[in-house]
């Protein structure tokens, strides 16, 4: 069996998120986004070139956790998908895409933060075992 995946963009939130809501009330996050591009040169170096701007979209309750979480200037990963869509522009029709991302986080490579594990129930049936510090416990079947 294959391994699942989805497609995934890695970039900083360029203006300040919006939320506003979809004609059937479902929340919807918006922002404008960079993806900073980069030119491998003969050498083996990289040169740095402009960055791209693009759309980025969420709905439900993904949307409202990440307009709490998102400000200017936060590096993210995102996976989902490309939605390309037409308008009408000056009278002449144009083609437009923009990520609807799924799932969203804070670039770990980039971000200082704190994680805020909610404390875990063990199944009946299980117990957890201990495990080295730092590490979560894992449960065991009995």
């Amino acid at each position: 069996m294959s391994l699942p995946t989805q497609m995934s963009l890695h970039g900083f939130i360029a203006t300040a998120p919006e939320l506003n809501f979809t004609s059937k009330g479902s929340p919807r996050f918006y922002a404008r986004i960079g993806v900073e591009q980069f030119r491998k040169e003969v050498d083996n170096s990289f040169t740095k070139l402009d960055s791209t701007y693009h759309d980025l979209v969420m709905f439900d309750r993904a949307a409202e956790h990440a307009y709490a979480q998102f400000k200017v200037g936060d590096e993210f990963v995102a996976s989902g998908y490309v939605h390309e869509y037409e308008v009408e522009r000056r009278g002449r029709s144009e083609i437009r895409e923009q990520f609807i991302a799924r799932c969203i986080g804070h670039d770990c490579s980039t971000t200082r933060y704190a994680v805020d594990r909610p404390s875990r129930q063990v199944p009946p049936g299980q117990i957890a075992q201990a495990s080295p510090a730092n590490e979560p416990a894992r449960l065991i079947g009995l």
